[in-house]
């Protein structure tokens, strides 16, 4: 089967394999996993931010951002297809007690313009606008990016209102190789940023929050309250380190591929995308005369593995274990079946 469900089911290599067992470990509840805490120094120096902390998941890390910059009965502020709004199980509102609200933005995006207006807490009876929740790149929205300029503009009017911000850049790497934008750029318009590792970088496990040495004590703290205490995770943290510099790289073609299948569904009469809105390596399409989950059976029938991202949505996603091989077999198959 060729896999285009997720880049979250690429599978350790024989060479990260290698580095995993000869890693050097420690217990890291001690602080004492030199693996753990050199992969803690190098993201955080790579993205300029004082300090990192590995964690077992974007959603712990995301949520942990979340808690450090909120009090009780605060709000969030959030697109409406943001991960941390659809896919983290309401863990804002039951773990540190805050209100997500959710904004229509464009293609997963928000913008200052579309902030205007929107901050609470004058009134007793308000909750307390306090946190600006953004995603790049976006999940739901396609794979779209903001651009340097964009996040910039929001940050500048989050400063303006004193608001905090938040990055889930779960697929961060695929929205700075798109955009071009330089690493120690997102420290510079963010308090807390959550990076993850075992999307399209292909490690087994694990990201990571960044932000101030404040921050990262606390989270750390909470970290082990939530049951993120790890003991030997050199292991993953090498895996991880493998994946920065092996498979970092290979993310532009990542990109290339998912465009080439963009393509040619654009010239299938029974499917449509926008064509504009493909950036990385997310293709987000819609079926024109079946339902999406008759279209996953017939592509399973095929050999090839999607998912229903709506009644008549579809989403592929592209990650290095998909060759041009692969590729070639799936604009086959797409064309035979949606004309």
């Amino acid at each position: 089967m060729i896999d285009l469900r997720s880049d979250t089911v690429t599978k350790p290599t024989s060479e990260m394999r290698k580095v995993m067992a000869e890693a050097e470990v420690g217990d890291d509840v001690f602080g004492e996993d030199p693996t753990v805490n050199a992969l803690e120094e190098k993201i955080a120096e790579m993205f300029g931010f004082e300090a990192g902390l590995f964690t077992p998941s974007g959603t712990m890390a995301n949520q942990l951002s979340i808690n450090a910059l909120t009090g009780q009965a605060d709000e969030v502020l959030i697109e409406e297809t943001g991960h941390i709004f659809n896919y983290e199980s309401t863990a804002a509102s039951h773990l540190s007690s805050v209100l997500l609200r959710p904004l229509k933005g464009v293609k997963g995006k928000l913008s200052a313009e579309l902030l205007k207006n929107t901050i609470r807490g004058q009134n007793e009876w308000e909750p307390r606008t306090s946190v600006i929740a953004l995603e790049n790149s976006t999940n739901k929205g396609g794979g779209c990016c903001y651009s340097e300029q964009e996040l910039a503009t929001i940050s500048y009017f989050a400063d303006e209102n004193n608001l905090a911000v938040h990055l889930d850049g779960a697929r961060i790497w695929n929205a700075m190789t798109s955009t071009q934008t330089e690493p120690t750029f997102y420290s510079r318009i963010t308090d807390t940023m959550s990076v993850c590792f075992s999307k399209g970088l292909g490690a087994p496990v694990g990201s990571m929050v960044l932000s101030s040495q404040e921050n990262i004590t606390e989270a750390r703290r909470m970290r082990k309250m939530w049951g993120g205490g790890m003991r030997q995770i050199g292991i993953l943290a090498a895996a991880a380190d493998y994946a920065i510099d092996h498979h970092l790289p290979k993310l532009k073609e990542d990109h290339r591929r998912a465009r080439e299948l963009a393509e040619v569904i654009n010239q299938c009469s029974d499917l449509s995308i926008d064509l504009e809105s493909v950036e990385t390596n997310i293709l987000i399409f819609e079926v024109e005369e079946i339902s999406a989950e008759k279209a996953v059976e017939k592509l399973a029938g095929k050999g090839i593995k999607v998912v229903p991202f709506g009644p008549q949505t579809l989403r592929a996603t592209f990650h290095f274990q998909i060759d041009d091989e692969d590729l070639e077999q799936v604009k086959t198959v797409f064309q035979d079946i949606f004309g």
